[in-house]
């Protein structure tokens, strides 16, 4: 007999409960514990649609002498399992009646652990079924209403007809009424699938639990959701995949108390149906930054940007300010001046820019020899500029400014100063980001309207770094875009950016492929370096565009520089 214990999808656990099939059971044994005591009976029930469609019961000869304590409690004693079949005869029996079922069981573990122990030991591996526990079900369903979690005082409150008798089969059956029972309970807070059976042990409480039914009508499809308090405000919004599933994950396991009181004021759910993930991704970032809702803490974006640029002095430095105007070198924009900070001190390490702000004083950086300092006369202006071009220069090719923080990050581990190299790694991997980003940016106003179909059956039409409409490539293009954007020198906020990368990523995913292009799309073939000794890497993927076709080239994502 050949037996595969695979466990099917269930439409990745999103089949209707009434769709599922069950099995419900119940093991006597010899102990408490697989690793020193064995099975003695095993009792189930299965049920498809809800209907009862089988059952299973045999006595299990243990191979052992049966623990008075246990006859009295069972009523099996070693006479009756003398003549019954072993456990190697009984379980692939068994496990052909048990077949893709999802198990049930009161306090499923214990009866799992005895069941894999036996399938281990005769080769059968592990059991991959799914599993629903009435016991961890009733201590969230009915805990209130039963004093006891006991089988057979849950069996006695819903009215079982078969009593629990420490018998596996008649524990089985009553189990299996228990369920239902608890089904019904479910059903009324917007348990009805698969999926959120398994998840509603895990629901946090109470106040979680009476808002459930708010998801009952999300679908299993990609999209955004907003969660709006009693006044109607949006206090969260979020993108998923399969909105169902996202939407409940915010139900269970996660214990982070922003989401308890975000859970405390959440009234109602809105969602908004995508053609797929990088649809959901763009308008999950444009209504961040439009609404900025209380909970969306770590996406919401900053309410004023921060550039890193080249003073127009007659020596010109590095300066953080707050718009990227009127200068000869710019990077950004930052959510904020610790970040820029990081990308200029990436900047220090890697080049000989003068960092003092009084002209005339003198510099300590000039005098560790890791600047120069031409405002004290000792470098001309010619000298210097020669300086700002080796900054410039190596901004358009990443390679010319490794050297020296590779030297700078190599002296200080060698002098074990092991957190000083590692802000230098830091540092040079923000500049990378950035440099990376100021391409991506660039790349996209050059392309002007750019018309790509994806995986998943999308196509999308990206004006200068912007989505302006996505449509299923099996469905009616629509008759025009909803708006048409301009090219922009720089981002004008923050949202833009996050955009064009989220953009610029799903076009540089395999399969993606550029159906027109109103200009040339390509972003510098000037690799990002590594800081790793000999290695080089690209903090971008590269997309090369010539009159006949489109290539697109994804080499490796930078490394965390070591």
């Amino acid at each position: 007999m050949s037996m595969t214990l695979g466990q099917r999808s269930f439409e990745e656990m999103g089949t209707p409960l009434a769709e599922v099939p069950f099995c419900v059971l119940d093991l006597e044994t010899t102990g408490l514990t697989p690793d020193t005591c064995e099975i003695t009976e095993i009792g189930a029930a299965k049920y498809v649609g809800g209907i009862e469609v089988g059952r299973f019961q045999t006595l299990v000869n243990p191979g052992c002498d049966i623990p008075p304590t246990v006859t009295v409690v069972t009523g099996i004693t070693h006479a009756m399992v003398v003549d019954a079949p072993w456990i190697a005869e009984a379980l692939p029996s068994f496990l052909e009646f048990l077949g893709d079922s999802v198990i049930v069981g009161h306090n499923v573990r214990f009866d799992i652990s005895f069941l894999n122990a036996a399938s281990i030991r005769l080769g059968y591996g592990r059991l991959p079924h799914r599993h629903a526990d009435t016991l961890r079900l009733a201590q969230r369903l009915v805990r209130s209403e039963v004093r006891s979690m006991k089988l057979s005082s849950l069996a006695s409150y819903f009215g079982s007809p078969v009593a629990p008798t420490h018998r596996a089969l008649d524990d089985a059956l009553a189990t299996a009424h228990v369920f239902w029972s608890l089904l019904e309970r479910a059903g009324s807070i917007g348990v009805t699938h698969l999926d959120d059976l398994l998840n509603l042990p895990t629901i946090k409480g109470a106040r979680a639990i009476g808002k459930l039914s708010l998801t009952e009508s999300l679908p299993r499809r990609a999209g955004v959701y907003t969660f709006r308090d009693r006044t109607g405000t949006a206090i969260y919004i979020g993108k998923a995949t399969n909105l169902r599933s996202r939407v409940r994950s915010y139900f269970a396991g996660d214990k982070r108390r922003r989401i308890d009181n975000m859970l405390r004021d959440l009234h109602s759910i809105d969602y908004r149906e995508t053609t797929g993930e990088i649809e959901a991704a763009v308008l999950e970032n444009r209504a961040i930054a439009d609404i900025r809702p209380l909970y969306n803490k770590r996406s919401k974006p900053p309410r004023a940007l921060h550039w890193l640029k080249l003073t127009q002095e007659r020596f010109p430095r590095l300066s953080i300010a707050r718009s990227p105007r009127d200068s000869s070198m710019v990077l950004g924009p930052f959510r904020n001046r610790r970040s820029a900070e990081q990308v200029m001190h990436g900047l220090w390490d890697a080049t000989r820019i003068r960092r003092c702000t009084a002209p005339g004083k003198g510099c300590g950086f000039a005098q560790l020899g890791q600047a120069v300092c031409p405002c004290d006369g000792t470098m001309t202006a010619d000298e210097y500029s020669r300086v700002v071009d080796e900054l410039i220069n190596g901004i358009r090719d990443p390679a010319l400014l490794i050297e020296l923080t590779r030297v700078r990050m190599q002296r200080l581990a060698l002098l074990q100063r092991f957190e000083e190299a590692a802000l230098v790694r830091d540092r040079w991997s923000s500049l990378a980001s950035a440099i990376h980003r100021d391409r991506v940016w660039q790349a996209f106003q050059d392309a002007g309207h750019v018309e790509v179909a994806g995986q998943g059956d999308v196509t999308l039409i990206i004006s200068h770094g912007r989505m302006e409409v996505a449509w299923h490539t099996s469905s009616t293009r629509p008759l025009a875009t909803a708006s048409v954007s301009e090219p922009s020198a720089y981002p004008p906020t923050m949202a833009a950016i996050d955009e064009a990368m989220l953009l610029w990523n799903w076009l540089s995913q395999a399969g993606a492929q550029i159906v027109s292009v109103e200009g040339p799309l390509a972003s510098p073939a000037l690799f990002i370096p590594s800081l790793t000794e000999g290695g080089r890497a690209s903090a971008h993927r590269r997309v090369e565009r010539s009159p006949c076709r489109t290539e697109i080239v994804p080499p490796a994502t930078l490394p965390s520089p070591t």
